[in-house]
């Protein structure tokens, strides 16, 4: 199995994760109740139609309990799959697979669930040339695997971090005193990237002449997003932002924005129904 993200350890992750379920002692149920020598067959299925993610974390999980093994998997991350649909079998050590089961699930059924909101999002918006976008608003520590989640689905990772693109909003344009400056103080510092959050139409025009180069349009209804994307023109690219749900997302696609960004993608969608069922054998 090769899995590897940027900036990802899969294996501290998986020791991380499951010295979190075994403390010190370990886990003491299969330990009183499994033989030593016992072994599972399980399958693991969906109980739900869904974009899968999270499989090859949830095969890291196995080994690293049972190194032997044999794990067979049925789909591949980003498949859309029916419910009741089989995505992976095993056979190996049953303390081992029942001790790693629930790390393994949770990663599963977690990641998957972002990315089968964000294939909703994105079929919302199919046939027109905007752009699905997440955000920052992660669980802390896994934002790796989140924006993996979403990449699955269907999106474009926005900012990974602080690092990586200026991002001005309301909060640092009261402190520099106004959008052309706080923009001119990012272009002084050398910044390439300079996103800047308007929220009115009169700061689009200061905002540009400063030296934005991507406008986040903010809590705008469709008809000021149209109109604001008519007044920037091809200059830089837009991006609507704030309070996009599934039922409004098409309305705002059609604007004509480059993006649209949703931290619901990341911030509330529900786990997968995917569960496993072992038997001895």
């Amino acid at each position: 199995m090769t899995f590897t993200l940027p900036d990802f350890d899969l294996h501290a992750f998986v020791a991380a994760t499951l010295a979190e379920d075994l403390g010190v002692i370990g886990d003491i149920t299969s330990a009183a109740v499994i033989p030593p020598d016992a072994v599972f067959e399980g399958v693991m299925d969906s109980r739900e139609a869904v974009t899968v993610a999270g499989l090859p974390l949830a095969e890291a999980f196995f080994r690293a309990l049972d190194p032997d093994v044999e794990i067979e998997t049925l789909v591949k991350d980003g498949d859309r799959v029916a419910a009741g649909s089989d995505l992976m079998r095993l056979r190996g050590k049953a303390r081992a697979l029942l001790t790693a089961e629930r790390s393994a699930l949770n990663t599963v059924q977690h990641l998957t669930g972002i990315a089968t909101m964000t294939r909703s999002y994105v079929d919302k918006i199919a046939g027109t040339d905007a752009v699905l976008l997440d955000t920052r608003k992660t669980i802390p520590g896994l934002r790796v695997l989140e924006k993996y989640a979403t990449r699955t689905g269907g999106a474009t990772n926005h900012r990974m971090g602080l690092w990586d693109a200026a991002m001005i909003k309301d909060n640092h344009v009261a402190v520099a005193g106004s959008v052309e400056e706080a923009v001119r103080r990012a272009v002084d510092a050398g910044i390439a990237r300079i996103i800047v959050e308007v929220d009115r139409v009169d700061q689009i025009e200061p905002a540009l002449a400063a030296g934005a180069t991507h406008l986040l349009l903010d809590n705008m209804d469709p008809a000021t997003l149209r109109g604001a994307v008519m007044l920037v023109g091809r200059r830089v690219p837009t991006e609507a932002s704030g309070g996009v749900r599934l039922d409004t997302i098409k309305a705002i696609a059609e604007t004509g924005v480059t993006y649209i960004s949703v931290g619901r993608l990341t911030q509330s969608a529900p786990a997968a129904d995917v569960g496993l069922d072992f038997r001895a054998v």
